[in-house]
């Protein structure tokens, strides 16, 4: 049977919904409904069957989903082969002929096959009749994706074989290799050496084009084919790892689990389960993969053949920048998940002597490219490779497994196993990438090594670049506050990864795409962005990406004055997280919540949080959490009398900021002084860093610093200079869209006894008042959509979707959904015109 496999996510046209998916739905996780619709191909009637068969361990997502469409939706495709087997004979035929021609591999040969077999195309005018498929200008068109399965598994075994021999033989033009050797392999009778061979070959070109999820299907049918039981299990790594680069999580992971290799089940665990056992298992994978001493500084990981390769040396490793690097030095303002698990050619290579399988259809003349000697090397989805202008250099397996190890020990925020990891790599003489080692020296202190080493991996952010070396120049951005060349490197980073088709990898960069959005005051841009990419890594199957996520769209929400929605968010990633010991984002959505606190007035919730933060282990805490924290935790402190603790992080703080002089870091550890410090001796601390602010990015921090500057102004009975810093203040957060902020500054000018401004509103537009969140939840009311709909598509509970609308109708000041219809097409068009 033909193996199938989900289509290309589809973000423009969400799937249509009926009322038989709703009830069903109504009790599970939105990551799972997000990834049944889109393994039942957005067929709701196909999702309402498929819940019911999902055991407990799937519906936590800790198993992965079925995949075969008979595991999926069984009567539902029974209803559809009954349909197309009431068809006359010579109809079902060229059904069959379309079905193999477009699924799982699209190969555009039906017309010339029809053609060569001289088949009458008219016999499909008894399809249409009964509306299962149409005849078209590039072939036919099914009704859906489950008729194009029925119409395939209606035909008798030696029919698909005749027809995928057929096509085979069609296949001629340069380029269509991999398609004639997907249907020669389709029409196998049995196990064939050569023909596993070809497929494999064929893999291998698919992938190095970026045409990932036909490499899966090759590699998949060449495993089905191999008859030597080593080669059978290489292969089967090598569908997993092309299947999670192209974003069909569940597919991978059941291949991985079939192919029971420890470091590619340690690098899918890395994003779909826990932490700490992925880390054990990529540990023992960087000691099996480490080379010898005879052997020591020769690459084994080949390189795809359409590039350049070259060995990893100690002074070309670095630019990898693989590993993790989200996380856990004083400095990190990423607070991120593990970066790339996707990015590269995976480290299988093509095994490869051309062969041609007889079939009962002679086949046409063949051109299949031998490719060199496979190497003994695990699959490792996401092989790290480094874009230089001459070259692409691959670094060996043990390195990229050990920034997989080292990202596991970060994830966790677990120190003592970034400390083993790299004495792993000191012991079997792996060189440790550039971004893993700014992060060591910065957990050791080492505050001037570690700014060295991150400033030459934020270099390398280049247009063009491999999405993994993008993502971590990102990181190494934020570590040393520099924003806009993190938000540039995850722009590029995502354009690489779709360019590439290696969908798996784009949220990955809009989780720290998030940070540079969040910080730079773009609330509304980032929580769109971050919602986005949350419906895609729980479509792609990224769970640990997707729980980080969650806890970068309470900070939003906190930011944005959303206590509803920054408490449900908070919730979400932490109950996550700390099901799966993952520190960061449990710290990430524990410092969401202080936050809201203290913009709130709330200062000693505030302080007690981010106590609570301060003392976490790791799996419920993070370091590097706990520093970016600093600044918010000392205002909290201050206001509630207790800074004793303040003054000693506030001591780490700033010589972080001493040593890497990033002007927002500098700016914080200013305005912390200014805190701490008594009466008209804050004054000056105070100017120091709305100054150091000019020359930075964190505009709302700047506006931070000039509410907590006025209120102090107020206090010494500067009234001019006060009402000034307060009302740029107001200003700032009215345009953030942060309320919570913004009555904090008008109550700071009541107490001058100065009319505070009311909310402003544009003229222009109507809808400039909403957040983010609430703007998409009413362009999607607005085109009809019920709350539960609009749940479901947006990874949030009705009820948060009620409280939305609620919000919506009150900010606009309207009372039906009529209203909200007209006054959304007013606000449009003038972007229309």
């Amino acid at each position: 049977m033909t193996p199938v496999n989900p289509p290309p996510l589809d973000r423009t046209s969400p799937p249509q919904r009926t009322d038989a998916w709703r009830q069903p739905a109504a009790g599970i996780s939105e990551g799972v409904r997000v990834r049944v619709l889109r393994a039942v191909y957005g067929d709701q009637r196909a999702a309402a069957e498929l819940l019911p068969r999902l055991t407990e361990r799937q519906l936590t997502g800790t198993d992965p989903f079925p995949t075969a469409p008979a595991e999926l939706a069984p009567a539902l495709l029974r209803e559809h082969r009954a349909e197309i087997r009431a068809l006359p004979d010579d109809t079902r035929l060229l059904l069959l002929l379309a079905a193999a021609d477009q699924y799982p591999v699209s190969t555009d040969a039906f017309l010339r096959a029809v053609v060569a077999a001289r088949l009458d195309t008219r016999c499909l005018d008894a399809a249409e009749a009964a509306g299962i498929a149409h005849a078209g200008a590039g072939g036919v068109a099914f009704r859906d994706a489950w008729t194009r399965i029925a119409a395939y598994e209606t035909g008798t075994p030696a029919d698909r074989r005749d027809v995928h021999r057929l096509l085979a033989r069609v296949l001629r033009g340069e380029g269509e290799t991999p398609s004639r050797s997907w249907h020669r392999g389709a029409g196998a009778l049995g196990p064939s050496g050569r023909l596993a061979a070809e497929l494999s070959a064929a893999a291998g070109r698919a992938a190095d084009t970026g045409r990932l999820a036909v490499a899966r299907t090759l590699a998949e049918r060449a495993a089905a084919l191999c008859p030597d039981p080593a080669e059978q299990h290489r292969l089967t790594a090598r569908a997993a790892a092309y299947a999670w680069r192209s974003g069909d999580g569940d597919r991978a992971r059941r291949l991985a689990s079939t192919a029971a290799d420890d470091a590619l089940s340690g690098v899918l665990a890395l994003r779909t389960g826990n932490a700490t056992e992925a880390f054990d298992a990529l540990l023992i994978g960087v000691g099996v993969a480490a080379p010898t001493a005879s052997d020591r500084g020769a690459s084994p990981l080949a390189a795809p053949p359409s590039v350049a390769s070259s060995a990893v040396t100690p002074s070309t490793s670095c630019a990898a920048t693989p590993a993790a690097s989200c996380a856990a030095t004083p400095a990190a303002s990423c607070a991120a998940t593990p970066a790339a698990s996707c990015a590269a050619t995976p480290a299988a290579s093509r095994a490869a002597t051309p062969a041609a399988s007889r079939t009962a259809i002679p086949a046409g003349p063949r051109a299949v490219t031998p490719v060199g000697p496979r190497a003994a090397t695990p699959a490792i989805p996401g092989a790290l490779t480094s874009v230089t202008p001459s070259t692409i250099t691959s670094p060996t397996p043990a390195t990229h497994l050990l920034a997989r190890a080292t990202e596991a020990a970060i994830y966790t925020g677990d120190l003592r196993r970034l400390r083993e990891a790299a004495r792993v790599a000191g012991r079997l003489g792996v060189v440790a990438p550039g971004t893993l080692g700014g992060l060591v020296a910065a957990f050791d202190g080492r505050y001037a090594d570690a700014r060295d080493l991150l400033k030459s991996a934020a270099g390398r952010c280049g247009p063009g670049g491999d999405p993994t070396v993008l993502i971590h120049a990102a990181i190494a951005a934020l570590l040393l506050g520099d924003h806009t060349r993190a938000a540039t490197a995850t722009v590029r980073a995502a354009a690489s990864a779709r360019a590439r088709g290696t969908p798996v990898t784009v949220p990955q960069a809009m989780e720290f795409r998030a940070y540079a959005d969040f910080w730079t005051g773009r609330p509304r841009a980032g929580e769109a962005a971050a919602t986005d990419a949350l419906w895609q890594a729980h479509a792609t199957g990224q769970d640990n990406g997707a729980c980080h996520l969650q806890a970068a769209l309470a900070m939003f929400a906190a930011l944005t004055g959303d206590a509803d929605v920054c408490r449900e968010r908070a919730a979400t990633a932490r109950s996550y997280a700390l099901a799966r010991g993952l520190g960061l984002p449990a710290a990430l959505a524990q410092w969401a919540l202080a936050f809201l606190d203290l913009s709130s007035g709330r200062f000693a919730a505030a302080a007690a949080r981010l106590r609570a933060l301060a003392g976490f282990g790791p799996g419920h805490g993070h370091r590097a959490i706990r520093h970016l924290a600093t600044p918010h935790y000392v205002e909290a402190a201050v206001r509630t009398g207790d800074t004793r603790v303040a003054r000693v992080a506030h001591a780490d703080y700033e010589r972080w900021a001493g040593t890497v002089l990033s002007p927002d870091d500098l700016a914080l550890s200013a305005r912390c002084r200014a805190l701490l410090a008594p009466g008209e001796e804050a004054v000056d601390h105070y100017r120091t860093a709305l100054h150091l602010h000019s020359r930075g990015t964190r505009d709302f921090e700047r506006a931070r610093t000039e509410l907590l500057f006025g209120s102090a102004l107020r206090r010494l009975r500067r009234r001019t200079e006060a009402r000034d810093r307060l009302h740029s203040a107001l200003e700032a957060f009215d345009s953030f869209g942060a309320p919570h902020c913004a009555t904090q500054a008008r109550t700071e000018l009541r107490a001058l006894g100065t009319p505070a401004a009311p909310f402003r509103t544009a003229p222009d537009s109507p809808t400039a008042t909403l957040t983010a969140q609430q703007l998409l939840v009413a362009r999607m009311a607005a085109d009809g959509a019920t709350n539960r709909e609009i749940a479901a598509r947006l990874a949030l509970s009705p009820r948060t979707i009620d409280h939305h609308l609620r919000g919506v109708f009150t900010r606009l000041g309207i009372r039906s959904r009529i209203e909200l219809v007209r006054l959304l097409a007013v606000s449009d068009e003038p972007e229309s015109g």
